[in-house]
Order: structure tokens, then C-alpha cells, then sequence
């Protein structure tokens, strides 16, 4: 495969396999590496039409159509930033990121013309203007990409050119947009072929959402490799049996997912012995996943489905460590290990001091390695606290990214196991959440004069409690619908508690594990 840029990477990977099945939908047309190749060459040609090339960006409102999809490897052959947005956010959190962003295009679907349509009032009422857009689901637009002359990749694109933007949650109450480059994604897919053992012989699920960073490992795992991608619509998400039935039906030999949509499945009893016959490995990760379910999935799916439990933020590329389960994980209530760090990977476990700890101590994780982000987009402030020089030496620029996560390394093992956050940011169906941006949205309301979040363990196993604790006369219902505005759903809170005044400690600060404590369920898990 060429390494020099991802553009020139799928051409080869294309050209080796044209005939092969690229895209493999449970109940829609396949299509082929060839097929595939000559769309998004297409769309190169009419994005270098409108002026679009090195150093810009596109925004995409993901449809899992396989124009989407070229969309996005044309971008990658032009060298132009792409961001995947997500539909069902609130338009003034799409239009934060926009902001930030500045795309001279978003592009949609059909679907998502109601999301274009609320963001084109919302810039209206705050006299801005939103960049151009396109439906790119219109027979219009198909018939005029049918008939352009492909164009190829660019050789030059260097290596250190930004791929996408990827926005996760910002304790400032503003989306944080992270940078991943060609060479970094470049190493993620040798892991991905070399750890993983993707072939061409693979069917990979898309089931993640593609605004969502476990997406990345689905398109570019399979698509980097020559193996078919089967696309799942949100609509089999929500309903599990029909989810695994779809699977099945695409043929899929790897499954990739948040535990909490497994848990989800297994609740509902969605799965059977037998449902997935040609499902090799199963991988999960975003999040912890409870033991009694995770032996219930080991029964059903039994010896011949490997169950892998990947670890990494999105500033590492989407997977940093993977740990195959083994029969003795199974037992007990403790956390999955992570695993050893990937290939290429350096890690570097510290203290407060960011002085490295004695093996087996607790300590803040930071990465190192060339599946580091770039940095937050146009963020330097957030970018220099964030990614920092290796305090070991000073004798060369050695970044290393700052994880957040508490963890010991286990000798014995060889494995990194998770203790706990070093901050106030937790996971949720996979997706980090600041409880200090929800903190933000709230205190941004005129009618809330304080608020403060904790978040709680629920005790089913699913994922945590988010509950807030304000000082307003708003109802409940009038409140969550005001954050609607700011938030997307799963940043939502759970429950919400009324206070004349939150309580404080002797240093007059707010006690939030009195708050826990008065949510009537026992411990924080963060906060």
C-alpha cells in the first residue's frame, strides 16, 4: 500500500482489488473498490470545479450512502479537510463548530434537510452567514458527478496534511475540534491489518454513527485494506433484533461497537446462539463494560467469536491498545485490562508533577507516537495544555497527549489496566462528555442562577447518571428543553434536582459529593 498520503493509499488499495465488494449494505445495492474509486474520483473533479483543494475543508452530513463515502475519500485524494457533523445535535452546537471548522461547504442528504434548514434560520437570527450547501442526494447532482472525468490522487499531499476534524466535548462549553493527519491514519490501518488481522476476506459493521470517532476504525479498517464495509442505518440501532439480523445478512466477520449498545441488545434478548455465524471478533470500547453481561455475550456467541476490548481517545486516532478477553478476565466485577499499548505507541505513566511513577503506581497516562491528533483546530490555548513536551528530556521536540486517564501498568500482564479520570470528563454510549460543558449550558440559561453535574454509577450496569443540581424556579421539562437548544441528547441530564442554594464546603466551593450523596443513589463516579 503507498504510504505517502491516503489518497494514493486507497488508489492502490482500489486498484489491487477492484473487483472486490467495498461496500456491502444488509438490503441495498453492493458496490464495488472500482465503483467506488470512480465516484470519489468524480468528486474530486467537482470539487476542484468549485476552487476546493489543499487546505480547505468540506462539512458532511453522513446519509452511509456510498456518494458519502466518496465524498470522503475524495477529500482524502485532494488533501482537503473533511469533518463529519452530527445531524441530530442542536443548531447552535453545529453552529460552534462550524465556526470553528469553516468549511466552504456542507454537504447533506435528502434526510437531513430539516438540520440545514434550522441551522439556515438560526444564522438568519444571529445575522451570520451559514457556508454554501449542497444536497448531494438529488438526481440533479448524481446525473452531474455521473458525467465528470474522474480525477486522482494528488502526490502532493503530504503526510502531515489534516484528514478530518473530529469534535468531542470542551469543558469551556465549546466542542473541541481534533486534528488527524494522513500519516497518522496511515499507521492506524497497518495496526489494523498487522494486530487486528483485517484481509480482504473481512466484512466490517458500520454500525457507529460517522460524526462518531469509533467510525473511524469501521471506514478506514475496511476500506484501507481491501475488506467490505457493511453500512447500518440509525434506524437498525435503535432496534437490535433487527440490527443482528442485518449483520447476519451482510455477511459481517467483525462487529465494532460501544458496550452500552450491547448491553442494550442483550436486554432485550436480541441475541441467540447461532444469530451470527460467520462473526469472527467482536470489539467494543468507548467505555467500561459490566461483567454480567459481558460473560452473558461470551455464552451466546461462544468460542468461535474472539472478543477484543480496544482502548484510545480520539486525539490517538480511535484505538491506542486492544486486549483480546480471555477466560479468566471473564471472572470478577473488575474493568477489562486495556491491553499494551498498539504499535508505535510510546506511553509514559506520571504523577501530578508529571514525574514518571514507580511500576505498578497509579498515574495520568500520556501518548506519544505517530497517531497523535495535530492539535485542536484553531484552539492553540487548548492545543499547548493538552499536548505537551516528554518531561523526561528537553533534548528534542517529543509531544506527548495528555489522556486524562489514570492507569498502572501490570507486569505480571503486560497490560495497562484503567483506574479512573483525572478530570471531570466522563463516557457515555461512547461519547466523552465534559460535565463541566453541560455545567456551561446550564449556567448560560437567564433563569438558572448556579448549577452544578455529578455523575452516577446506575446501578443496572448501563450507563452513568448524569444529574444536575440547580438553583431556578423552571420545571424540569421546561429546563431539558432549553438545554436541548445547546446539547445534544446524550449529553443530556438523567435527572435534575431543585436547590435554593447548592451546598458548599468550608471553602465555600460546591460540595458535589454532597449533591451525589442527596441524589439518593451512594457514590460519584466522577465529579
Amino acid at each position: 500500500m503507498n504510504s505517502l498520503n491516503l489518497g494514493l493509499a486507497f488508489a492502490d488499495v482500489a486498484r489491487r482489488h477492484a473487483k472486490r465488494i467495498a461496500l456491502q449494505p444488509p438490503d441495498g445495492d453492493r458496490v464495488t473498490y472500482a465503483e467506488l474509486d470512480q465516484l470519489s474520483g468524480r468528486w474530486a473533479t467537482w470539487l476542484q470545479a468549485k476552487g476546493l483543494g489543499l487546505d480547505g475543508a468540506v462539512a458532511i452530513l453522513h446519509d452511509k450512502s456510498p456518494t458519502a463515502y466518496a465524498l470522503m475519500l475524495a477529500c482524502l485524494r485532494l488533501g482537503l479537510l473533511y469533518t463529519n457533523l452530527d445531524p441530530g445535535s442542536p443548531p447552535a452546537r453545529l453552529r460552534a463548530m462550524l465556526a470553528t471548522a469553516r468549511p466552504a461547504l456542507i454537504a447533506h442528504a435528502e434526510p437531513h434537510q430539516a438540520t440545514i434548514a434550522a441551522l439556515q434560520e438560526a444564522a438568519q437570527q444571529a445575522q451570520t452567514t451559514l457556508p454554501p450547501t449542497l444536497n448531494y442526494s438529488t438526481p440533479a447532482h448524481q446525473a452531474e458527478l455521473h458525467n465528470l472525468t474522474p480525477t486522482g490522487a494528488d502526490d502532493r499531499v503530504p503526510g502531515h496534511t489534516p484528514a478530518y476534524l473530529m469534535f468531542t466535548s470542551g469543558s469551556t462549553g465549546t466542542p473541541k475540534g481534533v486534528v488527524i493527519a494522513h500519516q497518522s491514519l496511515l499507521n492506524f490501518t497497518r495496526w489494523c491489518q498487522q494486530d487486528i488481522g483485517i484481509t480482504p476476506d473481512d466484512v466490517l459493521t458500520n454500525i457507529n454513527p460517522m460524526h462518531f470517532d469509533n467510525a473511524v476504525f469501521d471506514f478506514y479498517g475496511a476500506l484501507f485494506a481491501g475488506a467490505a464495509l457493511a453500512p447500518m442505518s440509525e434506524a437498525l440501532t435503535k432496534n437490535p433484533r433487527h440490527l443482528v439480523k442485518a449483520v447476519a445478512t451482510a455477511g459481517c466477520t467483525l462487529w465494532f461497537s460501544v458496550p452500552s449498545l450491547l448491553v442494550y441488545m442483550l436486554r432485550l434478548r436480541a441475541l441467540e446462539p447461532g444469530d451470527l455465524p460467520q462473526l469472527r471478533r467482536m470489539l467494543f470500547g468507548g467505555e467500561g463494560f459490566p461483567k454480567p453481561a459481558l460473560r452473558e455475550l461470551h455464552r451466546l456467541l461462544g468460542e468461535h467469536t474472539a472478543l477484543i476490548n480496544v482502548y484510545g481517545p480520539t486525539e490517538g486516532t480511535c484505538i491506542c491498545s486492544s486486549h483480546p478477553v480471555q477466560a479468566a478476565d471473564l471472572a470478577g466485577e473488575a474493568l477489562l485490562p486495556l491491553g499494551p499499548l498498539a504499535t508505535n505507541f510510546t506511553g509514559l505513566i506520571v504523577d501530578k508533577q508529571h514525574r514518571p511513577v514507580s511500576q505498578g503506581e497509579v498515574g495520568e497516562l500520556l501518548l506519544g507516537g505517530p497517531q497523535i491528533a495535530l492539535g485542536y483546530y484553531r484552539d492553540p490555548e487548548r492545543t499547548a495544555a493538552a499536548f505537551v513536551q516528554n518531561p523526561t528530556h528537553t533534548a528534542y521536540r517529543d509531544i506527548l497527549y495528555r489522556s486524562g486517564d489514570r492507569v498502572c501498568w501490570d507486569a505480571e500482564r503486560a497490560v495497562l489496566l484503567f483506574v479512573g479520570r483525572a478530570d471531570r470528563q466522563i463516557k457515555r454510549m461512547g461519547h466523552r462528555i465534559e460535565l463541566d460543558e453541560i455545567e456551561a449550558a446550564l449556567a448560560a440559561l437567564p433563569e438558572v442562577r448556579e448549577a452544578a453535574c455529578v455523575a452516577l454509577p446506575d446501578q443496572t450496569g448501563g450507563a452513568p447518571i448524569i444529574l444536575a443540581a440547580v438553583c431556578t424556579e423552571l420545571p424540569e421539562n421546561a429546563l431539558q428543553a432549553q438545554l436541548a437548544e445547546r446539547l445534544p441528547a446524550y449529553m443530556l441530564p438523567t435527572r435534575v434536582t431543585h436547590y435554593d442554594n447548592l451546598p458548599r464546603n468550608r471553602n465555600g466551593k460546591i460540595n458535589r459529593l454532597a449533591i451525589a450523596e442527596q441524589g439518593d443513589i451512594p457514590h460519584p463516579s466522577a465529579g
